[in-house]
């Protein structure tokens, strides 16, 4: 079989190009997605109503409620996940979250003084500060364990499971070149990935603004809390300024990765993840407002910031539709 009917009879309608997602990272978005909706409604909940839930002692309600608010709006995106076929389609937010969950777990660690265990809090807040450092220690670890396996497997066409040997050469592997490597020789994974909606020229200095700003402003508040905390306009300690740092550091990271996709239809599950969770933090912002000191620079920033992050997503994702639409026939 010629070079072009291999790659017809790999690729076919639909058929992405890339690393099969593991079935390891499906089901850990999922659980991260069902915690991250009890906890992060737990956390936000009560922040609203002015009570300091959180696993460390926090100066105000309005940290603990800000980190269950992002919680609680990237939850349904993961869930998501699984409809998937390929690594590519959800690292935009893939990545992030093990950024989230590695990050917090550090800082959880590092800041363990100030544990509600420790600390000498009501005995249900010592005993979720405990479950909390407990749980992301495990999912910290499944991330990065998963994010390792998953860069471990070759890249090529993927087809849905039980389809045979659909690339005609006997091995199964799907790439036309009949070695059972599972690497392409000159079949679906030897091309360059083509987009199928790339980003408009005029949103990728947009994009490359708002990330770096999101990533380093989290960098700040992570390595340095004691100079970049009292900028942040609300009263946080130590440790709520890492770990604000952490989830900013996690926007910058998500913000980044799709710009460097350049593809609208490969940051999907990011793009339902951006809107929800702007849209929680202004919640959240909105109901605690004179807690913040809204005409100083840091807090006009986090205006744009947090506007930046929805128009993102809403345009991110009515452009993609277009595309779509554009492209399907009739």
């Amino acid at each position: 079989m010629s070079d072009t009917g291999r790659r017809s009879a790999a690729e076919g309608p639909g058929t992405p190009e890339g690393r099969e997602l593991s079935p390891a990272a499906v089901v850990l978005s999922g659980v991260v997605g069902g915690i991250s909706l009890a906890v992060g409604g737990l956390l936000a909940v009560t922040g609203l109503f002015g009570y300091r839930a959180g696993a460390w002692v926090s100066p105000e309600a309005l940290s603990p409620g800000l980190v269950g608010a992002a919680m609680l709006g990237v939850a349904p995106a993961l869930f998501t996940i699984g409809r998937a076929r390929v690594w590519e389609d959800v690292r935009s937010l893939a990545l992030p979250l093990v950024t989230v969950l590695v990050g917090l777990f550090a800082v959880s660690l590092l800041n363990a003084g100030s544990l509600q265990a420790f600390h000498g809090g009501p005995v249900f807040l010592a005993l979720f500060s405990l479950g909390w450092v407990a749980t992301l220690g495990v999912l910290a670890l499944a991330a990065v364990g998963c994010l390792a396996a998953q860069y471990r497997r070759p890249v090529g066409a993927v087809r849905p499971a039980g389809d045979g040997n659909f690339d005609g050469d006997g091995d199964h592997d799907g790439n036309g070149d009949g070695d059972h490597d599972g690497h392409a020789g000159h079949g679906a994974g030897g091309a360059p990935h083509r987009p199928v909606a790339p980003l408009p020229g005029w949103s990728k200095p947009l994009l490359a603004v708002l990330g770096s700003g999101w990533l380093g402003i989290g960098a700040g508040l992570l390595a340095f809390p004691g100079f970049w905390g009292p900028l942040v306009p609300w009263t946080v300690n130590r440790a709520d300024a890492q770990g604000l740092g952490v989830w900013a550091l996690s926007l910058g990271v998500g913000v980044l990765a799709s710009l460097a996709e350049d593809d609208l239809a490969r940051t999907r599950p990011a793009l339902r993840a951006v809107p929800a969770v702007a849209l929680a933090l202004s919640v959240v912002l909105a109901v605690r407002a004179g807690s913040v000191d809204w005409a100083s620079g840091p807090g006009v920033s986090l205006v744009a910031l947090v506007a930046g992050l929805f128009v993102t997503g809403v345009a991110g994702r009515w452009l993609l539709s277009r595309a779509e639409r554009r492209s399907t026939p009739g």
